[in-house]
């Protein structure tokens, strides 16, 4: 196996002393995972954040064999980590994205949907302009994988925003994460607690 393509990377954890295995989307080859020789060298550091483009190059010499990945920078996400709300928003759906698609099959509406609405949670002046979209993304999500009644319901208000991400938390929690939601879940918790304190701002 051996392609190059363009990849949004959701995961990376750590493996052996300097190398990490990362979980990207790629628009026609799906999730895949790969093995990154030095991702936890200064060098690659910057590039292995979820949320990041990357231009991915994989190569496996069986089907059966994890990939090697090279991994290049195209957009960084890196400045907006240090932003609360950006960075729990980016946090949560690359880690629902990396926990709940199978490996290497394809799903380019998500994929498109993944990139426009990272780069709306990384340059719109105010959570208001992605948060309907993070939840639309949630409800394609769901219904990619087959799993009925992912509709946040209207939107456009906070109170109703909120209300919509409790359920849709409900659903995701019952059906893509049932067997592993503990620590993904964590991470939409805490968007949820941060998106609150900015509608109890308003």
């Amino acid at each position: 196996m051996h392609f190059r393509a363009p990849a949004i990377l959701c995961a990376a954890r750590p493996h052996g002393e300097t190398a990490i295995i990362a979980r990207l989307l790629t628009e026609e080859h799906g999730m895949v995972a790969g093995y990154v020789a030095g991702g936890r060298g200064r060098a690659l550091r910057p590039v292995v954040i979820p949320g990041n483009l990357v231009d991915l190059d994989m190569r496996a010499r069986s089907e059966n064999q994890l990939p090697f990945a090279k991994v290049e920078l195209v957009e960084s996400r890196g400045p907006w980590l240090a932003e609360p709300l950006p960075a729990a928003a980016m946090t949560w759906v690359c880690a629902l994205t990396a926990s709940t698609l199978p490996e290497r099959q394809s799903y380019p509406n998500l994929y498109s949907s993944l990139s426009a609405l990272l780069t709306a949670i990384c340059h719109a002046p105010s959570a208001r302009g992605w948060a309907e979209a993070l939840l639309r993304y949630e409800a394609l999500l769901m219904r990619e994988l087959g799993y009925g009644g992912g509709d946040p319901g209207p939107l456009g208000e906070w109170t109703g925003d909120l209300a919509a991400f409790d359920r849709m938390g409900l659903l995701i929690a019952r059906y893509c994460l049932a067997d592993r939601r503990g620590n993904v879940m964590a991470a939409r918790a805490m968007l949820r607690d941060r998106l609150a304190r900015i509608a109890g701002s308003h």
